[in-house]
């Protein structure tokens, strides 16, 4: 008889798929990014992106909450990102005490404890005034040796403000390694690495830069890599996990599902992926003029990622997406 093989057998019902599911998602493998803004909290009201429809620039008070009610749904980590008021050449509120996004971290390490992974961006393109993720020299261009310096000291804030986890995104050669040695020598010997290894200069940040009103004029392509180099990001990971990594990152996620799958079979830490800012949008306009179903193009998203090989993905779907797999 004719076929003799019927894979459908596997498919017939709900309870036979889910049996002999190959990738599952998990809400602990779900990082919320955040973002909490001077202004805003000033202001006293969250203020929308309007680029990411449901996403905001909290105050202190609405992270806070948004926080103990991602974590509630079960989210295996929060990213927080800060925005500031002022800014200057050497990002100075990113290494400032009492500047938002440490004042932020001691609220939620006060907070939820050891309840979840609290991460921070280790990066300084938020507060500089020319939107470069580090010093400039002379002719304009970013300073690799001099960022790691500042690098060094935005890692001690964020420690001591109560981070579990750094972030270096800026992708400046040695990052890992000048993160390393100063939490080592300042007494943060427990405190995480999660290296962006690997992020591309992407045409998917759009609303990111609206997310933490950069000031970026130009473009990072000195320093963020070439979308059409795999190779280069194998190297990269590499030498990320010579100088210490705890994890390492893809980003973006979706247009470099084999870039992820790559770095999970070279890494001997877990892989992480960002799920970003313009992939969220594309989904979120889609899904606004009925052209996609919502949740089922989500979830096919998170899975395509995990798929590829990520352990744990930075989307900021985490919170909702956390109830519906729970």
């Amino acid at each position: 008889m004719f076929p003799e093989h019927r894979p459908r057998r596997l498919r017939t019902t709900p309870a036979v798929r889910r049996l002999v599911g190959e990738t599952t998602i998990r809400p602990r493998q779900l990082i919320l990014p955040m973002f909490v803004s001077e202004e805003a909290d000033a202001a006293g009201a969250p203020k929308p992106i309007s680029s990411m429809p449901g996403v905001v620039q909290h105050t202190r008070d609405s992270l806070r909450a948004a926080a103990a009610k991602a974590v509630e749904a079960g989210v295996g980590g929060l990213m927080l990102f800060g925005v500031p008021s002022t800014r200057d050449a050497v990002g100075s509120g990113g290494t400032d005490d009492d500047g938002i996004l440490n004042v932020a971290l001691r609220d939620l390490r006060s907070d939820l404890g050891d309840t979840t992974v609290l991460m921070a961006d280790t990066c300084l393109d938020e507060f500089t005034d020319h939107g470069h993720c580090g010093v400039l020299d002379d002719e304009g261009r970013v300073d690799n040796d001099a960022t790691l310096e500042r690098y060094a000291d935005m890692a001690l804030a964020q420690a001591r403000a109560g981070a579990h986890w750094l972030g270096p995104s800026g992708m400046m050669d040695g990052q890992v390694g000048a993160i390393r040695r100063a939490l080592d020598d300042g007494g943060f010997g427990d405190v995480g690495v999660l290296a962006y290894s690997a992020k591309y200069a992407s045409a998917f940040y759009g609303p990111f830069r609206e997310a933490v009103d950069s000031q970026l004029q130009g473009d990072r392509n000195a320093y963020q890599q070439d979308p059409a180099n795999v190779r280069e990001a194998s190297r990269e990971i590499e030498l990320d996990l010579a100088e210490g990594a705890d994890a390492i990152m893809v980003k973006p996620a979706l247009s470099y599902l084999d870039v992820i799958r790559a770095a999970s079979e070279v890494s001997s830490v877990p892989v992480a992926a960002y799920n970003i800012s313009g992939e969220y949008a594309m989904i979120e306009g889609a899904a606004a003029n009925g052209w996609v179903d919502r949740e089922r193009t989500i979830l096919e998203v998170l899975t395509s990622i995990r798929r590829a090989g990520a352990d744990m993905i930075l989307t900021y779907w985490a919170a909702e997406a956390a109830t519906w797999l729970d």
